[in-house]
């Protein structure tokens, strides 16, 4: 049959509206709408994906969270789940009315926007868990009593344990990460026997792996994390994930799981430097030069530490065969350290330098310490190495993750 290329002529039909608020079959001329019930699909599919018994005895014995909405779509979701279907107190779900101005608030689930639940979470009487997610639900940020676990750690953990979920209790396939996010979750990988795929940033890439079977978990450093249940990341089911890890690991807190996966497969220190609104001509300037020196630094010391490999990250797909290229320079170190330079949003309103800084340890005795002062060797030389000052004209980051 041949396709139209073309629309020559449309047809309205003079009908009453279709009432989006009623749940059922409507009926417009020959055409049946049926109006569905979204939150009752998405609790029905988590159910089946998460130990909900064992959650729902996790909250019954005294179990406390809070869930900051940020008055967004996921609020009503989160009340469906948490406090009806779980059991989780009544105002455990925070802002969780949907708003289109967000309650006058920003919907990033970082240190930064969801500063009300963070200040919660390290007040005297916290309570055990706490979790955000953004305006369209697909991000999310974890946090314990008095401990903040970065996307990074989310995701090795939420691997590492995948098992404990009645949807994952055959295993895992595969993982993958975005290229800036840490290895943290390599490690596991490597125990697990399993691949672990390393992408350039933004969600289609693993979208292709996740079609072709690839992996079952992603997650970059920017908060999103996801799995084969869905094409994309989902904030909340990342939340169920950890609440029916804790409901399987009883006794354990937030903070004592992911001590205790440190110990088991080293820390990996990370930090994210943003300069956003740079002059994008210095900025560019400034990525120019890292790319033409990378074969000088090659095998140079730094911050105390042999640099083993400098490129600029090419991907090759291997589910489509395409290839993407300069996704940003990499110096990679003989320690597992690396320092990453990304440059984004290029144009006239600026662009913005992100810089990611990550050093491996797996000294138990050495993993308690502050991620400014492990890493302080590898910031300096850093910025030194790419006259970060000199071309963006920024004593400082404007943001630090």
């Amino acid at each position: 049959a041949a396709i139209a290329t073309a629309i020559t002529r449309y047809r309205i039909a003079d009908a009453p509206d279709v009432q989006l608020g009623v749940i059922g079959e409507q009926v417009v001329e020959q055409l049946v709408v049926e109006v569905v019930d979204p939150v009752a699909g998405y609790a029905a599919l988590m159910e089946t994906l998460f130990d909900f018994d064992a959650i729902r005895a996790l909250f019954a014995g005294g179990f406390r969270m809070r869930f900051d909405a940020m008055h967004a779509v996921t609020g009503p979701y989160a009340t469906e789940i948490l406090e009806r279907r779980l059991g989780a107190g009544a105002g455990t779900v925070i802002n969780g009315v949907p708003s289109d101005t967000f309650g006058g608030g920003h919907p990033d689930p970082n240190l930064t926007y969801a500063k009300g639940l963070v200040d919660l979470l390290f007040a005297a009487d916290a309570p055990d868990f706490g979790a955000a997610s953004d305006g369209d639900g697909d991000r999310n940020m974890i946090l314990g009593r008095n401990f903040f676990v970065t996307p990074s750690d989310s995701l090795a953990v939420l691997a590492a344990n995948a098992t404990l979920a009645p949807g994952y209790a055959r295993g895992i396939t595969g993982v993958a990460r975005s290229m800036p996010t840490s290895q943290a979750v390599d490690h596991v990988a490597s125990r697990l026997g399993i691949e672990v795929f390393e992408t350039p940033t933004g969600w289609k890439f693993f979208g292709n792996l996740l079609d072709a079977g690839h992996i079952t978990l992603c997650g970059e450093e920017s908060f999103g994390t996801g799995s084969d249940h869905v094409r994309e990341k989902d904030g909340l089911w990342a939340v169920l994930f950890w609440l029916n890890i804790l409901a399987r690991r009883p006794g354990e807190s937030v903070e004592a799981i992911v001590r205790g996966h440190w110990r088991e497969f080293g820390r990996n220190y990370y930090t994210r430097y943003d300069y956003e609104g740079v002059p994008a001509d210095g900025a560019d300037l400034l990525m120019k030069l890292l790319r033409a020196r990378l074969v000088a630094i090659e095998g140079t010391n730094l911050a105390g530490r042999r640099v083993t490999a400098a490129d600029d990250f090419a991907y090759h797909d291997p589910v489509d065969g395409s290839i993407s290229e300069r996704q940003g320079v990499r110096l990679r170190f003989d320690d597992g350290s690396r320092i990453v330079y990304r440059l984004s949003g290029t144009g006239t309103a600026g662009a913005t330098l992100r810089i990611y800084i990550e050093a491996y340890e797996p000294d138990p005795e050495r993993q308690s310490s502050d991620p400014a002062e492990a890493l302080r060797p590898l910031i300096e030389a850093a910025l030194a190495v790419a006259e970060v000052q000199e071309h963006t004209g920024r004593a400082r980051p404007t943001v630090i993750t």
